[in-house]
């Protein structure tokens, strides 16, 4: 493979990605973090193509294995494909903005709400396909699903469903009736990063119904969020449904480019 597979524009990996092995950021993350920066700012634009591990690892003089957890990396965050006959190559360009991501027990107690959470599951169990391909994790064989009903003030206001790769955390319903999902899971040593998230809406059925107090067909909120951890690992994907009578979603827009 020429040079020119690992170049783009001007972008030449064995260039411009610094390395540091003093540094206590591993060398993938390293690699990861300046090729997400390219991608970010254009220098590596969609189409753009890195070509192999091989090449890529002999252009940076690391290790195969350091350049394929690298671009996995990107691969599960949605900016890098793998293509057969191809390589690697930009998928498409992303806002990366750091986010404080919060649970919806960190919200109520922060405006003085008094939460509660009733542990409905918390159980490990086998991963199917669908759930690693939530996780983005396709071998996964296990994970711990979450189902809570949170309270605020003594009133139900949410049913919440998670799924976490197994290890990641292990709570007890006491630690999940006292705290928040991502208190635990910082608690844990997980360093929470970004999420994408989807809000939408439906009808209540005659179990949400009975757990909101709400009327079956009642209107419910939804959201959809899956949580990466600063080296790209999705480390939570949960599923939520909100009383649409009792909870709004506030966002704040600013006007873009002209």
């Amino acid at each position: 493979m020429s040079k020119t597979d690992v170049t783009f524009a001007g972008w030449d990996a064995g260039r411009d990605i610094v390395l540091d092995p003093g540094s206590p950021e591993p060398l993938y993350f390293q690699v990861s973090r300046q090729l997400q920066a390219a991608i970010a700012d254009g220098r590596l634009p969609a189409g753009a193509r890195l070509g192999n591990e091989v090449d890529l690892a002999a252009s940076l003089r690391l290790s195969r294995p350091t350049i394929r957890q690298a671009i996995q990396t990107l691969v599960n965050q949605g900016l890098l494909v793998r293509r057969r006959g191809v390589g690697t190559q930009v998928v498409r360009t992303r806002v990366a903005r750091p986010l404080r991501l919060s649970s919806l027990f960190d919200d109520l107690a922060g405006l003085g709400g008094k939460p509660e959470s009733a542990v409905l599951v918390n159980q490990v169990e086998e991963a199917g396909a669908e759930v690693g391909e939530l996780l983005e994790a396709p071998g996964l064989t296990h994970v711990r699903r979450l189902k809570r009903l949170r309270s605020a003030d003594g009133e139900p206001l949410a049913l919440m469903n998670n799924y976490l790769p197994d290890g990641v955390l292990d709570p007890a319903d006491d630690e999940l009736r006292e705290r928040g999902l991502y208190q635990l899971l910082r608690s844990a040593g997980v360093r929470l990063h970004a999420a994408e998230q989807h809000i939408g809406a439906r009808l209540a059925t005659e179990e949400d119904a009975e757990l909101l107090d709400e009327q079956p067909g009642a209107a419910l909120l939804t959201t959809q969020r899956t949580t990466y951890d600063d080296t790209g690992r999705v480390v939570e994907y949960g599923w939520h449904v909100y009383r649409a009578s009792r909870y709004t979603f506030n966002l704040s827009l600013t006007n873009g480019p002209q």
